[in-house]
């Protein structure tokens, strides 16, 4: 459809990580982008207008604090523009895609979604374990695809290549633009696998509903339009801690918490950041985080 050719940034996932590992070292040196496309013809056959669209959306890794001319322009008021690495990310990727690999291969599914604080800043990244309800929540500065990927390269370097492969060996999200750049989570920089990613059907939030259910225990303690622009991940990690040892009746009483060690050996959680709390001292309300 015509709508779809104008979705997306017109570049392809492999295009723009090629970019990325060109443009933004030199940015970062504290170079124009100018000065980079005058020197470097021949390494660049998109235009500087693209390149500054890519860095405001998110989608490498410089940012616009490392372009300070760019930062004292005082940002008009309008809608953020979300930009879509690639129209066709999705292709071998759709919710049927999933359910046949999920029918061929016996393996735990993670859901993966955003919680968005107020209008703007900080956002949190969930992902959670559909065989427990065990559930991760990340806090990111803001809500691109490369805070995405940074967060999933944490990940990799806190739980090692294999033990990251066995939690994560599929992962299901919806159609945000933070999830838009697919390879750069399945494969590492040396072109590694190390998971599958798969999409929901458009409005479809159903189809992931372990990890929609689990948003309802965090807006008990982070109410919709409450900003988390003074939280730490030491106070998101302190309030998943309290979600992940509530009690679940549909596994028997057992907390996700007890049920994710279980499965992935003690102290699995730990290393996650989450701690065991006490049945009589969980609590779900906004007081958890009042400082």
């Amino acid at each position: 459809m015509l709508i779809e050719s104008r979705q997306g940034a017109n570049i392809s996932e492999e295009e723009l990580l090629e970019l990325d590992e060109f443009v933004s070292p030199l940015i970062k040196q504290g170079q124009s982008v100018n000065h980079i496309f005058a020197n470097n013809p021949d390494r660049l056959n998109i235009s500087e207008k693209s390149v500054y669209r890519y860095v405001a959306g998110g989608l490498l890794k410089a940012d616009n604090l490392d372009m300070p001319r760019v930062v004292r322009f005082k940002p008009r008021k309008s809608k953020p523009v979300e930009h879509k690495i690639d129209s066709g990310c999705r292709s071998g990727r759709n919710y049927l895609d999933f359910k046949k690999f999920a029918e061929d291969n016996d393996i735990h599914i993670v859901e993966m979604d955003t919680v968005k604080g107020g209008v703007s800043g900080k956002v949190l990244l969930t992902l959670t374990f559909k065989s427990c309800d065990f559930m991760l929540a990340f806090l990111r500065d803001r809500n691109t695809s490369q805070t995405v990927i940074d967060r999933f390269d944490t990940l990799v370097e806190i739980l090692g290549e294999e033990l990251f492969k066995k939690m994560f060996p599929v992962i299901l999200t919806d159609n945000g633009s933070e999830f838009s750049n697919p390879k750069a989570l399945e494969f590492d920089t040396a072109g590694n696998r190390r998971t599958y990613i798969f999409y929901c059907d458009p409005h479809a939030s159903y189809q992931k509903p372990s990890v929609e259910l689990n948003h309802e225990f965090i807006r008990k303690i982070l109410p919709k339009g409450v900003s988390m622009n003074n939280l730490t991940q030491d106070d998101i990690n302190l309030m998943m801690s309290h979600i992940n040892s509530y009690s679940r009746k549909k596994w028997n009483n057992r907390s996700p918490i007890e049920m994710f060690n279980y499965t992935y050996g003690k102290g699995a959680a730990e290393k996650l950041g989450q701690k065991l709390i006490q049945p009589n001292e969980i609590q779900l309300k906004p007081s958890l985080l009042k400082k």
